[in-house]
Parts: structure tokens; sequence; C-alpha cells
């Protein structure tokens, strides 16, 4: 049997915070010398009360201060938490040869987090663009027991060993990428994903391989819908 962690399981879990939280804006996380994960922190959030989390995957060759306006604003309009790690290499390291050190580094930053906010179970957000979305897409469905949404923007792959819960799954595309064809990756992926029995978003545009303000704010809308409540477990 393979080991869960190999697969890309994550061994985060809910928990009450025990730490001060990080004030409002841009907040290195100082949990590695080289490429540290980055915290957007809205005005206006009470640490004590449940958040949304929306953790954000750059593309290959990128970092935090590339992806982090595809969400930003949104995140201080609408007053979630937003995450960007970065991976150790120029791509994540799923991409690259399997999950290693960039599931562990996540794996610490989303503890950090955790210990200075509490944050929303029903709105725990997985989201990437091109390499991130498709790390976003592997990484969700294998951890699915604690990811509610799962954000996809011109993903090329997903790569699943383990499944486990049932995210709800907003994919979008650009129908002229030429970087990433739509024929071969994102059609496939919502095809075989409403197959599975998966809740699947799915969405096209006419535009290249970047993705679209306007089908971001459609993407935002989705996760932050009214949900039931959800209990968050004490650790």
């Amino acid at each position: 049997m393979i080991d869960p962690h190999l697969a890309g399981r994550l061994d985060f879990a809910h928990r009450l915070p025990t730490l001060p939280p990080l004030p409002p804006g841009r907040n290195a996380l100082g949990l590695f010398d080289q490429r540290d994960a980055v915290l957007y922190v809205p005005e206006g959030i009470d640490a004590r009360r449940p958040t949304p989390l929306v953790t954000l995957f750059h593309g290959g060759g990128g970092h935090a201060a590339k992806i982090l306006p595809m969400l930003e604003e949104h995140a201080a309009r609408r007053r979630f938490l937003l995450l960007a790690p970065q991976s150790l290499f120029p791509t994540w390291d799923l991409v690259i040869a399997g999950h290693g050190p960039d599931r562990e580094r996540l794996d610490a930053a989303l503890g950090a987090v955790a210990a200075r906010f509490l944050l929303d179970p029903s709105r725990f957000v997985f989201a990437g663009h091109s390499d991130g979305g498709s790390y976003a897409l592997s990484l969700g469905l294998a951890n699915g027991a604690f990811v509610s949404h799962l954000v996809i923007s011109s993903a090329g792959f997903m790569s699943v060993h383990l499944q486990t819960g049932a995210p709800k799954i907003f994919i979008s595309h650009g129908t002229r990428d030429e970087q990433i064809p739509i024929e071969r990756s994102a059609r496939v992926h919502a095809a075989r994903l409403t197959e599975a029995g998966y809740d699947v978003s799915y969405v096209e545009y006419a535009g290249p391989h970047a993705w679209q303000p306007t089908v971001v704010s459609q993407a935002v809308d989705f996760f932050m819908a009214p949900t039931a409540a959800v209990s968050v477990a004490q650790s």
C-alpha cells in the first residue's frame, strides 16, 4: 500500500489558535530561509471567529508576489485569509518528481496559520493557476477530508493516487490557451470529475493561458456562497 504522504496526504487538522494573530497586510510566516510562505490578512479580521482560508499556488517559475494579485483584492473586500506558499524549486515538486518537500512545507504553513487564526472548515480552499492549478487539484482531491473547495485555473494535469472527501470544484480555462490546450486538459478533467460524482462548476472563456478577472470573481462567489455550518474540531 502506498505511503499516504507520497500520495499527497497532509497532516493538517483544524484546531483552536494559541498564538497572537498577524497584522493586516502581507506577512512572511518566518518558516523558511528561502521562498517563505506569505499570508495576506485583511483589515477587520477577528482571529477568534471562523474565517475562510484560501491557499493559492503559483504557476511554474512563479512566486507569491506574482500570484497574490489574482485574489488579494477579493480577500480584502470579502475578508478571507489568503495564503501563498512557494515551491522550493522553480515549480511544485509534484510536477517534477512527486510529492516531497513542498508537501511538508505546505503542512507547516497551514499549521502556522491555524495557530494564529480560527479557520472556517466550510471554506477551506485550495486554488491555483497553471502548474499551481494542477498542484491544487491533485493535492486537494487527496485531502478532501478537510479541503472544502478547489478553484482551478488553466491546469494541465491531475495526478491523484488517493481520494478523500468530496470538495466542490470550480474549473476555468481559456479556449485560446496555446500553452495548455483546453481540449486535452480542462475539458477532460471536468468530464472525469463529474463522472466520478464531484460537484463541478466549469467555465470556458475566450482567452489565452492567463487568469481572467471576471472568471476569478465567479470563483470567489462560488466558494463564498452560504453553506451549512461546520463545527471546528479541537486538538
